[in-house]
This record gives structure tokens, C-alpha cells and sequence, in this order.
């Protein structure tokens, strides 16, 4: 199993921290469909310092979701300790991640996210002196270089390593590709080779069989998974299932997807007012909706939307059609204990 410092997690998928997407409403549904470790959206160690409202509110973690990694980003050292201080002391999250793959100019602008791929010394500087300030344990999500001519990675993970650092999680992709092209796992083989801390494989990872193989090629600790989730938490959990059995349960049909789409939305209205919680839950009602015969007719019907029973009704509607037209899809998965 994978066991990142004193932490051990009941199995070895782990839900990346994607920014607008891991809050508490989703990370809860990953939770309960088995998934071991989930990762908070990265959060701006200068807004921490600073007690920025909406910031704060980001750093809440319900205990249903431990084992829980917090993820924080920053270029200037001082915010970045303090703030991971804040995080250790204030917050139940069980593990401290530091980013270092983000690849958007607003971040590496900053001289954070991926900018720190060009600098061995400067990962190492950083990560000691968050170990140092902190009692949890501290980990690093990285990509394997900033492009195709600066690929660090081995000497990236070694530095984490030095640091003090507990794990780190490898992203097969240059900061360059952004989310394009294929990610690369032989390098996430080589860090594997180089470390003794636990390593976690990212990257094109869209089904539990990608998950097999990914720690097959590389003989990672952990598989990552981040996109693939999107609408799908049923992912999470058949990847588990058939990680630990090689039996693949079957993908959910309609009436399961808008029951556990309503429930995220009910969540997200619970954190958040109804309108701003539906408007959000626009994008994800989207990908809940992906696949689905017959759904593009009312995509944009939801892309409208504004009130939560306006909501229900029409993804409710869209199950009775697919019922009256025999198209609902054998029986439900019922995955977890989501309710």
C-alpha cells in the first residue's frame, strides 16, 4: 500500500489536486468511492499569509476526507514557509504537497509552479526549509521538465529527496505541452530508480487499465489520476477494484451519473450560495453528462441554468426520456456508500 511518512493509505489511486475541481463537494464523492488519498486544489501561500476569506475557506477539510493532501504554491520563501506553518497547525489536512508543476504564466511569472524545474538547488532550498518548519509530512507535485531541453526531473526528485521531502508525485508531461500531446512515463521510471521515497505516476492515466500498466512500466508507488475523473468519480473506483481484484465492474449507467450529479451539486450548494454553487456546477454537470445517449440536447439547456430545482428537473426529465426510449442501461452501479 502506498504510505507517504506516517500516513499509509488503504490502497494506491490518489485524485490529483486540479484547481476550480477539488473542493470538499467532489473530494467527499472520491472519498466514498474508495479513493486513498485526496489532494485539495493548489492554494496561494501569499493569500493564506495574507488571511484572505475566500483562501481560508479553501483550506477546510472534512474529516470524512482523510487521509487529505493540501497543496500550496509560491516563489517567495518566506510566504511559503509561513504559510505551510498555517497550514500544519491550523488545518486537519494530513499531508503538505508544495506545486511545482503548475504551468500558467500567473504562476511561473512568480517564480513558482513548474519555474522551479530549472533549479535543482533552489527545489532543494525551498522543500528544507518547509520540512523544517513543519510537522506534517511534506511532498512535491512536479512535471518532468520545463521543455524538451530542460528535463531535471531525476535531479528534481533527488533534491526533494535531500530535502527531507516524504514523496513526490511525477506528471509525465513538460511545462511546454501544457495538457497536450503524451506524457512521458519512462521518466517517472527513472525517478522511481533514483529515490527510496514513495513516487506517484500522472499522467494519461483514463482508465483502471492505464492505471495497471502505468505501475507495471514504472513500478510506481501510486497512480494519480486527475482528468479522467471529471463527472466520473465511478473511475476512482472501478481502477480500485480492478487493481486489487482484475475484475472490472461495469461503467454506471444514466440514472446512477444524475444521482451522484445531483448529490455533488446539493454538496456544493451546502459550501457555497445556490447561485454561485450552480453556476459552477455547470462544467461538471457537463462531464457528468459526457457519453450519455442523448445528451447534448440538453447541455445547453444547462449551460442556462441558475437555481438547483431548475436543475434537478431537467437532469431528472433527461432520465425519464432515456427510460420511455429504452435507453437506460442495466441496472445501477452503486459505488461506495455516496448519499
Amino acid at each position: 500500500m502506498l504510505k507517504i511518512g506516517n500516513i499509509e493509505m488503504k490502497n494506491q489511486v490518489v485524485l490529483a489536486p486540479m484547481a476550480g475541481v477539488c473542493n470538499p463537494a467532489f473530494r467527499l464523492i472520491a472519498k466514498e468511492f474508495g479513493t486513498g488519498l485526496v489532494c485539495a486544489e493548489m492554494v496561494s501561500g501569499k493569500a493564506i499569509v495574507h488571511g484572505n476569506q475566500r483562501t481560508r475557506e479553501m483550506l477546510f477539510v472534512d474529516e470524512r476526507e482523510k487521509p487529505l493532501s493540501l497543496q500550496i504554491w509560491g516563489g517567495d520563501r518566506e510566504s511559503l514557509v509561513e504559510a505551510a506553518r498555517i497550514v500544519d497547525k491550523e488545518t486537519n489536512a494530513d499531508i503538505i504537497d508544495i506545486n511545482m508543476g503548475c504551468p500558467v504564466p500567473k504562476v511561473t511569472k512568480c517564480d513558482a509552479g513548474a519555474r522551479w524545474l530549472l533549479d535543482p538547488n533552489k527545489i532543494y532550498e525551498m522543500v528544507s526549509a518547509v520540512v523544517e518548519a513543519v510537522e506534517k509530512p511534506v511532498t512535491v507535485k512536479m512535471r518532468i521538465g520545463w521543455d524538451n531541453e530542460h528535463i531535471y526531473v531525476v535531479e528534481n526528485a533527488l533534491a526533494v529527496e535531500r530535502a527531507g521531502g516524504s514523496a513526490v508525485s511525477v506528471h509525465g508531461r513538460t511545462r511546454e505541452q501544457l495538457y497536450t500531446g503524451t506524457a512521458d512515463w519512462s521518466h517517472i521510471k527513472n525517478v522511481k530508480d533514483a529515490v527510496s521515497i514513495p513516487v506517484i505516476g500522472n499522467g494519461d492515466v483514463s482508465s483502471p487499465e492505464d492505471a495497471r500498466r502505468m505501475l507495471d512500466e514504472t513500478g510506481c508507488d501510486g497512480v494519480m489520476i486527475g482528468r479522467a475523473a471529471l463527472g466520473n468519480p465511478w473511475m476512482l473506483y472501478r481502477t480500485i477494484q480492478y487493481l486489487s481484484s482484475g475484475q472490472l465492474p461495469p461503467d454506471p449507467n444514466a440514472e446512477e451519473k444524475i444521482r451522484v450529479a445531483v448529490l455533488h451539486m446539493d454538496r456544493l450548494i451546502a459550501l457555497k450560495n445556490e447561485t454561485v454553487a450552480v453556476r459552477e456546477m455547470r462544467k461538471h454537470l457537463a462531464w457528468y453528462l459526457k457519453g450519455l445517449k442523448g445528451s447534448a440536447r440538453i447541455k445547453d439547456v444547462i449551460m442556462e441554468g441558475t437555481k438547483r430545482d431548475e436543475m434537478v428537473g431537467i437532469l431528472e426529465n433527461f432520465v425519464e426520456q432515456l427510460k420511455m426510449e429504452g435507453n437506460l442501461e442495466s441496472e445501477p452501479v452503486i459505488a461506495g456508500n455516496a448519499s
